[in-house]
């Protein structure tokens, strides 16, 4: 995998410089001296569990995909390097919007620029602490007169006013649409009656419905924007009045209003659908001081105040429990559709829907750090990585205008010189002039992606970008750890085996006084087992840990050996022949120098995991695992679930080396892991996803973030990767196909600029109704 570039790299270590992220470092258990059989761990391991603390520290996300950039700046400093977050208040012009990012990357103060049309954001990483707002507007006002350029307001969005004001804005457009068609109407009905009267009334209907695309027009001409849309589409209507076709000049423009508005009102929905599935941030919590409760904004309110969250509301912040009980719906944030229970000193997270009970929490992160905003960040800074096709389209774009309008002059110059009749080649050159705005083309493959990131979000699945969304659709295996992911990660004990001479409750009580002391899941598992039993566990007399291999403790009962093979062997213990059981770790133990049985230790397969892998092989998806169990215990889950391949007894590196003959056997992979400990083969996957519950590193590690533990989410990531990039690519076809179908049609003579309209405004409408079909696809 090729390394990121240094611009690159300075702009994901800042992409979540809005938040206080601490180094993200998980304490291990304390294991020191205490071994079981096939786990290395300081003396307490198990069966390929490395039980060291688990450290997120100088995670690697090099060989992840990146885009890559358009020009290499890696000459700068980056002593002052910040990445800031503008918004592009009435941008209108997905096309204008690529025009301002190429020209905002250029300079010399910006290391990386990328502007998302569908949320209006453009994300900066800056070189300089400079105020660069002011070369921006300045940049953005020269493309589309109306921009606003603001810095994002951290403060949740009040969403009245804003419709309060795309009403008004629309509400100013019906009018002039309406009062044009009325003089259209006049003038077509007084055609043949006065032509002196019909021709004013074309005139006036022409400025009421042109007027703005005239003065934008002129002001972007003077700035030497030849290719603007406005200033296309006022030189196709002033040619048609230049040749008579008056009904034509102000019927296209009508129809070019209107489209134009239809188009703005389809993005404007599609972006609140969007939004409203990610942003759950809340403007205002009720705080509890003393016996009063005070609405106040969320952003005021601080680590340790007590909120009150009623029946039917959502948790505001991340917080505990103090007082009630309740379910929680956490499908908003995870995508699992049971609550589940809430009592006194249970974690919840913002962004969830307390359904039943009255709660008393107490707030643990602030608003700007609690989960809603990391997962609103997380998909908005997704949005600013392009995929391929989305490069491909915005380069395109680029070529597409000026050969159209070349097309048009030629076809307007040429055969009238052959033929002297310049009315029809005009005429048709003018329909060229007309669908030469790649607006469709432009915003439609964006929008698809950004309604793909949107559907996984609702669905608890963290896109980072459209590249990851890019990526999947092309991957052929996923490799799956096995613990936390294919399993539950909770240690059971799946049977007691006692030798001669001894009961299963005896051994069991033997097993748990060793093992009391200590904090191992596996020790864990024991003890819970035993009390399951009401089996009463006394503290052992004394405790010596013989690292690597187990403990010699000293019980009431005697001298007890409880460990690996390995412990067995060093104390010459005789041991039975080999005996079959469940699959698991193995615990055994000694009493008095003689074998008194052995414990098997399993991890729960997760009811899921059958499902969800069949449905990876229908897809096509060859599955495999990598695991540092044992091979019995890793062969027993396969067989359970499905998988095709095993590979067990795997040190981290032993991960990434299998997992580069997978991907030359049978190509892309995607590695599915905890996104901490399983680092090295993360970063050599073609995409990483990282799977557990919304963990800080986890959610800053991989390229994919199931934020439910659900194993159901990794062919569900699989679909929307899927049927998002089908959307991409019927929108670029259709658009592509119709435009030139049009334009065959005018050089034929069977197209006019009423169908020139409906290849471009038209088209556009349509292509953003079909980006938005992903977020409501049931699976």
């Amino acid at each position: 995998m090729a390394q990121q570039t240094l611009n690159k790299k300075a702009f994901q270590e800042h992409i979540h410089s809005d938040h206080n992220h601490e180094q993200h470092t998980h304490e291990g258990h304390s294991c020191e001296g205490h071994t079981h059989e096939g786990h290395s761990c300081e003396g307490h391991t198990h069966e390929g569990h490395s039980c060291e603390g688990y450290t997120h520290e100088g995670h690697s996300c090099e060989g992840h995909i990146h885009e890559p950039e358009e020009r290499d700046k890696t000459n700068h400093a980056f002593d002052h390097v910040q990445k800031q977050v503008y918004v592009l208040e009435n941008l209108g012009c997905a096309n204008c919007a690529a025009k301002m990012e190429r020209k905002i990357q250029r300079l010399p103060q910006v290391d990386f620029a990328s502007i998302t049309f569908a949320t209006k954001q453009l994300q900066v990483v800056a070189n300089t602490e400079a105020e660069l707002l002011p070369v921006f507007q300045e940049i953005c006002s020269s493309i589309e007169n109306e921009v606003v350029v603001s810095k994002k307001d951290k403060k949740p969005a009040r969403q009245t006013e804003k419709r309060k004001g795309r009403f008004s804005e629309n509400k100013r457009d019906l009018q002039d649409i309406g009062i044009g068609a009325v003089f259209l109407a006049g003038g077509v009905l007084t055609e043949s009656v006065n032509g002196y009267l019909s021709f004013a009334l074309f005139v006036i209907g022409y400025l009421m419905l042109g007027r703005e695309v005239l003065l934008a027009a002129a002001k972007n001409l003077g700035k030497g924007h030849v290719f603007d849309e406005n200033f296309l589409m006022s030189i196709a209507t002033l040619g048609a009045f230049i040749i008579g076709e008056y009904p034509e000049a102000v019927g296209v423009m009508l129809f070019y209003r209107v489209g134009e508005l239809f188009e703005e009102i389809a993005v404007s929905r599609s972006r609140s659908q969007i939004m409203d599935a990610i942003d759950m941030r809340p403007e205002v919590v009720n705080q509890i001081t003393g016996e009063n409760v005070t609405v106040i904004p969320a952003e005021d309110a601080a680590v340790g105040d007590l909120l009150l969250v009623r029946p039917g509301d959502r948790i505001p912040l991340d917080g505990v429990v103090v007082e009630g009980e309740s379910r929680i719906d956490t499908s908003p944030v995870t995508g699992e559709p049971v609550p589940v229970a809430a009592k006194a000193g249970d974690t919840v997270i913002s962004g969830c829907v307390n359904t039943s009970g009255l709660l008393k929490i107490q707030v643990e992160k602030v608003l700007e750090d609690s989960m809603v905003t990391r997962i609103l960040d997380s998909v908005e800074n997704a949005a600013a990585g392009k995929p391929k096709i989305d490069r491909f389209i915005t380069r395109f774009s680029r070529v597409y205008t000026p050969f159209v309008v070349v097309l048009a002059a030629a076809t307007a110059i040429i055969p009238s010189l052959i033929t002297g009749d310049w009315n029809y080649w005009v005429y048709t050159a003018l329909t060229f002039l007309v669908i030469s705005c790649p607006c469709a083309l432009v915003l439609s493959v964006p929008l698809a992606f950004f309604s793909g990131i949107g559907a996984g979000s609702k669905r608890g699945i963290l896109f980072k970008g459209g590249v990851a969304i890019e990526a999947l659709q092309g991957v052929k295996a996923i490799v799956m750890d096995k613990t936390g992911t294919i399993t539950e990660g909770n240690f059971i004990v799946q049977d007691v085996l006692p030798g001669p001479g001894i009961d299963k409750d005896q051994l069991l009580a033997l097993a748990g006084g060793c093992e009391m002391t200590s904090t191992h899941p596996i020790a864990n598992s024991i003890v819970t087992a035993a009390k399951e039993k009401n089996i009463l566990l006394k503290q052992p007399v004394s405790v010596e840990e013989i690292s690597g291999k187990g403990i010699k403790a000293e019980l009431e009962a005697g001298t007890v050996l409880c460990g690996n093979r390995k412990l067995m062997e060093e104390y010459q213990i005789s041991l039975p022949g080999d005996e079959d059981g469940a699959y698991g770790t193995e615990v055994l133990l000694a009493l008095n120098g003689v074998y008194a049985g052995r414990l098997v230790i399993a991890d729960t397969i997760k009811k899921e995991a059958k499902p969800a892998v069949a449905a990876l092989k229908r897809m096509g998806i060859l599955t495999a695992m990598l695991t540092g169990d044992a091979k019995e215990s890793a062969d027993s889950v396969a067989a359970e679930t499905g998988i095709d391949e095993v590979h067990a007894k795997l040190l981290p590196d032993d991960k990434v080396n299998e997992l580069k003959k997978i991907r030359s056997n049978h190509g892309s992979v995607m590695f599915v892991g905890d996104g901490i400990n399983d680092a090295p083969v993360l970063a050599g996957a073609d995409v990483g996803a990282a799977m557990g519950s919304g963990a800080d590193a986890a959610i800053e590690a991989a390229d994919v973030v199931f934020m439910t533990s659900s194993m159901e989410a990794i062919p569900q990531s699989l679909r929307i990767a899927r049927m998002t990039g089908k959307i991409a690519k019927q929108n670029v076809a259709f658009a592509l196909v119709i435009k030139f179908l049009v334009m065959i049609l005018g050089l034929a003579g069977l197209a006019n600029m009423w169908m020139a309209v409906f290849a471009d405004t038209g088209v556009a409408m349509l292509c953003i109704l079909n980006s938005v079909r992903v977020l409501y696809k049931r699976n």
